[in-house]
């Protein structure tokens, strides 16, 4: 919102009165205390965390290591081998754990 800074300013007291006069005439809107039921059904469809999830299936493809690929020794995590950074007792690390 552009800011039209050659305005007169209101002072705090005439900010205030603004405000209350707006929070007097919400209170008598009567639709104010509604609740949207778009948002209830999308409440309704929400999945907590935790959630029973055996009857889901995996669907993505595992793929095995290939040739050009190590698994570090510290996060377990299958890396290229542009991210080895080092080998020690016949154990690789990668860049991020050493």
């Amino acid at each position: 919102m552009a800011t039209d800074y050659d305005a007169p300013r209101k002072s705090d007291e005439e900010m205030s009165e603004d405000s209350l006069e707006e929070l007097k005439s919400r209170r008598n809107d009567k639709t104010s205390g509604q609740v949207d039921e778009d948002e209830v059904e999308a409440a309704e469809a929400f999945e907590l965390p935790g959630a029973d999830l055996s009857h889901e299936e995996l669907t993505v493809r595992v793929l095995p290591k290939q040739a050009d690929e190590f698994t570090c020794a510290s996060c377990f995590l299958v890396k290229h081998r542009s991210q080895l950074a080092e080998s020690r007792n016949g154990l690789d690390y990668c860049v991020d754990c050493v």
